[in-house]
């Protein structure tokens, strides 16, 4: 009974509490009743605490978007974490195109020019969709675990210590609110002074505690400066890891370019053009060894002084094969990487292509896919 008695005096002292602070803040909100203000410094860490909540939410469910584009495929991770289970492996995009083009490459032959081809190109696929997998585990044990860290635990501290600072603060006022109507009261005489004692107490007890929960509060907030230093580390672990992705896939897609070439006379044809003008090649920077390097650029680095002295000469030059070439025509001359031929012009001839001849076969060939030798 004595148990049951205590039970029913706290909450009775709970639910008066309660009615104190919901009076207090009604009459706050309609300008009857006076509110304690938050000091200057304080209520700049509140803000900035608030800022950094909402945009580390906005910053990691982007990144999330980023680096998995499927929501359904998002929404199956977030399950099977919650239950504390790993989600079953599936092949992601990169490694599915890359699975359906080595499929395809076999059944039209890996003999043949596009099975061929199509096979290489799967195998890169695959390759860029390992490398895929690995920018999404490194970016989320380095990024996006130190951003849900912030927001499923410092913050939600931050945010009950708040609520804590806002209910000393009504308490307060409230105590003030009393002690003011006492102290009317007892100027006409409608009270004992001991009830004005007694609402003075009150104020300096929930003064007390006001300022202490202010001082736990501002302690917190003033570790949003730390918060901001580490996920600045965080951010740099991610451009990293995106540095390093990038940098695999383009090494990746530069392989690939060497082993097919540019299959100029194909890509004239899906477009409707002539196959006696080659596509320009792309040249590209041998060496992607920082964030700093610049992009490849579109030239034609074949077109020099050697090649106008060819063409007005009538001399024949070696020249080494930079790209694989399969001829579009009887009139072009199919080439090998790094093959060696003799080459030369001949009067009327397109400025963009020679002559080239290896042993007893001879036609055409895009300059674009050469290098002269001296």
């Amino acid at each position: 009974m004595n148990i049951m008695d205590f039970n029913m005096k706290k909450l009775a002292a709970d639910a008066g509490t309660f009615l104190s602070r919901a009076v207090q803040f009604t009459e706050e909100k309609l300008g009857q009743a006076e509110k304690t203000e938050l000091d200057a410094h304080l209520e700049n860490l509140l803000s900035k605490a608030e800022c950094t909540k909402q945009w580390t939410e906005k910053i990691m469910k982007q990144t999330e978007v980023l680096l998995q584009p499927n929501p359904n495929a998002r929404i199956e991770e977030f399950f099977y974490e919650k239950l504390d289970r790993k989600a079953p492996s599936r092949m992601n995009n990169p490694e599915l195109l890359g699975q359906y083009m080595i499929d395809a490459g076999n059944e039209f032959g890996p003999g043949t020019a596009y099975g061929n081809a199509l096979i290489k190109c799967g195998e890169t696929q695959k390759q860029i969709g390992t490398a895929d997998r690995e920018l999404i585990q490194t970016s989320a044990i380095n990024f996006l675990t130190p951003l849900r860290n912030f927001i499923e635990g410092d913050y939600k501290t931050i945010t009950k210590e708040r609520k804590l600072l806002q209910n000393k603060r009504l308490d307060l006022d409230a105590a003030k609110t009393r002690l003011k109507k006492a102290k009317v009261a007892e100027a006409r005489a409608a009270i004992w002074a001991e009830e004005v004692t007694k609402s003075e107490q009150e104020v300096r007890i929930t003064q007390s505690e006001f300022d202490r929960q202010a001082e736990i509060t501002r302690l917190l907030l003033e570790g949003i400066s730390s918060t901001h230093a580490h996920h600045l580390r965080c951010l740099n672990d991610f451009v990293e890891a995106q540095m390093t992705y990038y940098a695999q896939c383009y090494k990746y897609m530069l392989d690939l370019q060497k082993q097919l070439g540019s299959f100029p006379s194909i890509f004239l044809s899906n477009n409707n053009q002539s196959s006696s003008t080659p596509v320009q090649s792309v040249s590209t920077p041998s060496v992607l060894a920082s964030a700093s390097a610049s992009l490849p650029s579109v030239s034609n680095s074949v077109v020099t002084s050697g090649i106008s002295e060819l063409k007005s000469s009538s001399g024949s030059r070696k020249a080494r094969v930079l790209y694989d070439y399969d001829a579009a025509n009887s009139s072009e001359l199919s080439l090998l990487a790094d093959e060696v031929i003799t080459v030369y012009s001949i009067p009327g001839m397109d400025s963009d292509w020679l002559m080239g001849e290896r042993g007893n076969q001879k036609g055409k060939v895009p300059i674009t896919y050469l290098e002269l030798l001296n």
